[in-house]
């Protein structure tokens, strides 16, 4: 099989329909581009999200939840232990909410090779006083230098320095608290605990995450601040949290130190499942859309070859009277159908491209997003590779059939019909 020779008579195939080739080339460039410029948008949007929410969050927490006790007094007993017991009115014990020995689970923690890093935290219920309003709220003490690291928590805030609050009585406050009580940054506001302890904290930030529960309510202050602010002693705190390598070994993992620590534990899957679920919807959404694009461009390149073996009888049945066979003809009309898809392919990739770049300069400010400045894209390789790889796929099975039907032409049939 001479395939330069097939080749050149594909290419003259192609010159005699140059028309409806370029109208099955562009129907698959612009399924591509779009196939592209769609999945790069929604994914795009899925990191922005995942960095709103999702990236601020542990991948395990272990903390000490508020809940019954799993033994009661009767099942304790050796005479009714092989009983059902219907107990009602349970209390909840109160095992209070800092985790004990938590110096030493650091420190264990820390050494442990799946771990990126450790940071706690104290969190606690307040109420801001405005003159004589109260406003609850929750202040996050936090270990700044670990939090920094593993939450990136500077990108949102938007006046003032993290650093800052490794001062003595200092708190970042969210912008929707600083707006409800006209505060600014050097401005002093008063806290007061649950257990009534009063004090007054220098503004040294504002921070603003775009979600309107977390900015009317949140404030950062450091461990040290929030351990004096409780009464507490500087082993007091709340929360573990803990960022992994492997972020898919979060059950397990979270399962594992709850046994060892006698601590309850989070996941990151479990404790942001709906976002993970609304992330996969998006992408199936999107790759459906664009595949649908490629599937409607395969069968205009079968309609076009199916009318190009139509038209062309004559020259089929004198390929085969010369020499060629069936085997011929059909890798004839293959590589036509291949050239229209990787030349539509290419052209698809670079308009593809160039949609992404001329979506990621569009102007996209908003005050709930202030770390946002354009529409989000994402620049992933692989959704490049998809879309060629597809757009040949689909072109290949397109000019197939009609392949397949051209190479059972029979040359006497046509000659004596003409």
């Amino acid at each position: 099989m001479n395939f330069k020779l097939i080749l050149n008579i594909a290419i003259h195939l192609l010159r005699a329909r140059l028309k409806q080739s370029i109208v099955a080339a562009v129907g698959v460039t612009f399924g591509i581009a779009m196939f592209i410029a769609l999945v790069s948008f929604m994914n795009g949007l899925n990191d922005l999200l995942d960095g709103l929410m999702l990236n601020r969050t542990p991948h395990v927490r272990l903390y000490n939840e508020i809940k019954p006790s799993e033994n009661q007094p009767i099942s304790l007993s050796e005479k009714y232990k092989n009983d059902i017991h219907f107990i009602s009115s349970v209390k909840p014990k109160d095992r209070g909410k800092a985790i004990y020995n938590s110096k030493a689970i650091v420190h264990f923690l820390k050494q442990d090779q799946r771990i990126i890093d450790v940071a706690s935290k104290i969190t606690t219920p307040v109420f801001f006083n405005s003159g004589t309003i109260e406003i609850s709220g929750v202040i996050s003490g936090i270990d700044v230098t670990a939090e920094e690291k593993l939450f990136k928590i500077s990108d949102y805030v938007i006046e003032g320095n993290v650093i800052d609050l490794e001062q003595n009585n200092s708190i970042i406050i969210g912008k929707g608290l600083a707006d409800k009580m006209l505060l600014v940054k050097g401005d002093i506001i008063k806290i007061t605990t649950a257990k009534g302890n009063l004090a007054s904290l220098k503004i040294v930030g504002i921070s603003q995450i775009g979600i309107s529960e977390i900015d009317d309510t949140s404030s950062y202050t450091s461990l040290e601040t929030a351990q004096k602010l409780l009464g507490e002693a500087t082993n007091y705190i709340t929360d573990i949290q803990i960022k992994l390598f492997d972020i898919s070994t979060s059950p397990s993992v979270a399962k594992e130190f709850q046994e060892k620590f006698e601590l309850d534990a989070v996941d990151y899957q479990t404790a942001n499942s709906q976002f993970e679920t609304g992330s996969s919807v998006r992408s199936i959404i999107s790759y459906a859309v664009g595949i649908v694009l490629l599937i409607v461009a395969g069968f205009g390149i079968y309609n076009i070859l199916n009318m190009m073996i139509f038209e062309k009888m004559d020259s089929i049945a004198i390929l085969k009277a010369t020499g060629f066979s069936g085997s011929d003809v059909k890798w004839i009309f293959i590589s036509l159908s291949m050239i229209i898809g990787l030349t539509g392919g290419v052209f698809g990739l670079l308009f593809g491209f160039a949609f992404t770049v001329i979506i990621d300069n569009i102007p996209f400010n908003t005050a709930s997003l202030p770390t946002i400045s354009t529409y989000p894209i994402n620049y992933d390789p692989l959704f490049y590779i998809i879309g060629i790889s597809f757009a040949i796929i689909t072109t290949g099975i397109a000019g197939l059939l009609p392949a397949m039907k051209a190479s059972k032409i029979d040359p006497v049939e046509i000659i004596r019909g003409k």
